[in-house]
């Protein structure tokens, strides 16, 4: 054997030494913690989501996992945060359809939201629940766009800020109904939920588990669902959908991220443990209950998504002329 043959020799050694050590690594993943970064406070559903859904994910993989609330700046903090992260599946980013919002209303944004990330799954997804205050001059949806047509501008409605998903999804709606509401944003969810319950405004984007409790009080209605079929919670409440916006969808989906350049393998890894988590008895039960919709679905199908919504919330920011606070 020539001395060429042997130095080739060593070399293809040393590549399967390293191909087999980074085979090696990947089935041995996860060896240690797993930071997941929320860009919420603690408190709140996607806080709850994230807490239920990680500790059965620990149970599958055998590590903990360490939350790490960063909220701040609509999320770009803690996506900021997550995309500089080491691509080795300890760092990963729990996040809500702020991300494609932030992207198409900010184009100055310190990441690429699709080129920096790579998508692992959503894990839950909360359709949510247009309510009205009961003193409003309608009663149900379809007198709610009737008066709405005859008064254009006279009503309005509050969300919990620019840029939100409630402000973005009602706009589409209203869009889509060709009907004037006007925009009250606040800082923040509770402070316009407590307008609309004094009647300062009459309408508001919500959920089902904080604004059902309001309905059975008595101190708001139920108007309709912004999601493709009827809640078993409140089957008497007609969907958007159906009630003149065909295929019509306003949905908080809670999915996990991944730095970009993340082996694929430790990718498909955490969504499967993810879709196991929420497919449990114990886990399903606990979400429906709270009108919460288990999801786990691929990374595939969760890319798809986020280049959807990408274009969608673009043509609507630049329709509605919305500009960030």
């Amino acid at each position: 054997m020539t001395s060429a043959m042997k130095c080739m020799g060593l070399i293809l050694a040393a590549l399967g030494l390293v191909v087999a050590s980074g085979g090696t690594s990947f089935a041995q993943y996860p060896d240690r913690p797993i930071r997941l970064i929320l860009p919420f406070p603690a408190g709140g559903t996607v806080d709850l989501v994230a807490r239920l859904v990680t500790a059965k994910m620990s149970e599958d993989l055998g590590r903990s996992f360490i939350i790490d609330n960063r909220s701040g700046a609509g999320g770009v903090l803690a996506a900021d945060a997550t995309a500089k992260a080491a691509p080795d599946g300890y760092t990963i980013l729990l996040t809500t359809p702020n991300h494609t919002i932030g992207a198409a209303i900010n184009p100055k944004l310190p990441y690429d939201t699709e080129k920096d990330f790579a998508p692992v799954s959503i894990v839950a997804a909360v359709p949510e629940l247009l309510v009205s205050h009961p003193g409003a001059p309608f009663a149900d949806f379809r007198s709610f766009v009737d008066y709405a047509k005859k008064n254009p501008g006279k009503l309005n409605y509050s969300s919990a800020g620019i840029g939100t998903l409630p402000h973005v999804t009602t706009e589409m709606m209203l869009r889509g109904l060709g009907i004037q509401v006007a925009h009250i944003p606040y800082r923040g969810a509770a402070p316009a939920m407590t307008d609309l319950l004094s009647g300062v405004v009459q309408l508001k984007m919500d959920t089902y588990a904080t604004g059902n409790p309001h309905v059975v009080a008595g101190k708001l209605r139920a108007l309709a669902y912004a999601n493709l079929s009827r809640s078993p919670l409140m089957p008497d409440v007609p969907t958007v959908a159906e009630m003149g916006l065909p295929g019509y969808e306003g949905i908080l989906w809670i999915g996990m991220i991944a730095p970009a350049g993340t082996p694929k393998a430790i990718v498909d890894r955490l969504a499967a443990a993810s879709a196991r988590a929420v497919a449990t008895p114990e886990l399903r039960a606990r979400f429906l209950k709270d009108g919460i919709d288990p999801v786990g679905n691929t990374p595939e199908e969760f890319s798809a998504k986020i280049a959807r919504e990408l274009v969608q919330w673009r043509e609507l920011v630049k329709a509605s002329n919305i500009k960030p606070e």
